[in-house]
């Protein structure tokens, strides 16, 4: 008969995503995995497979935390959905500016990483950026609905600069651009959605 778990796999998983974030994958070795989630390395390749599986189990936790926090701050928010959106690029920025570690995302250090050499990861992060510009262009299109971005832009193409401006502060961040330039970048992303034009009145 088996011998059942000691351990939440979940909370395996979280520890070791915390470690690959901390020192990324080649940087993490077993030895770091095994103090880091307390088990030994038996317990952890029977329960996850090898590194590699592992990691993988720790970035679709990481991006599926990430995608769910972004959900909630642009499509369940209260208030108008413009400012939702101007909330979560500021609120991203100022997180940027208070990681004095520079530990910064683990979505975008896993494509810095193995973007080029690794397919799952890469199609993982592929995944999870196409899921950011959705959340970011449904709140867009909710914004054009209220008449606060002008309805005649292409709201993907407005979602995916937003999103962009926003991998590239984070970027910025990591090399430690100060806090007056990455707050700067994000006020001119937001003050370049376009505003619908007001009507001409018709002469008398």
């Amino acid at each position: 008969m088996a011998r059942p778990r000691d351990f939440v796999e979940a909370d395996v998983v979280r520890a070791a995503r915390d470690q690959f974030w901390e020192t990324g994958y080649a940087g993490t070795s077993v030895l770091d995995l095994t103090a880091a989630t307390g088990l030994g390395k038996g317990s952890l390749y029977g329960a996850f497979g090898d590194k590699h599986q592992l990691y993988l189990r720790a970035f679709d936790d990481y991006c599926a935390d990430a995608v769910e926090g972004v959900r909630k701050e642009l499509l369940d928010g209260p208030g108008k959905a413009i400012d939702r959106l101007r909330a979560h690029v500021v609120g991203v920025t100022k997180s940027v500016i208070a990681d004095r570690t520079h530990r910064g995302c683990m979505l975008a250090k896993t494509t810095a990483e193995l973007g080029g050499r690794d397919p799952e990861a890469a199609q993982r992060a592929r995944s999870t950026f196409a899921a950011l510009e959705d959340l970011l262009t449904a709140c867009v299109e909710e914004a054009q609905r209220d008449r606060d971005i002008d309805p005649r832009r292409d709201a993907r193409e407005l979602g995916g600069l937003l999103l962009a401006t926003l991998r590239g502060i984070e970027s910025l961040g990591q090399a430690g651009v100060d806090r007056k330039t990455l707050l700067r970048t994000a006020e001119a992303a937001l003050a370049s959605l376009p505003r619908p034009r007001r009507g001409r009145s018709s002469a008398g």
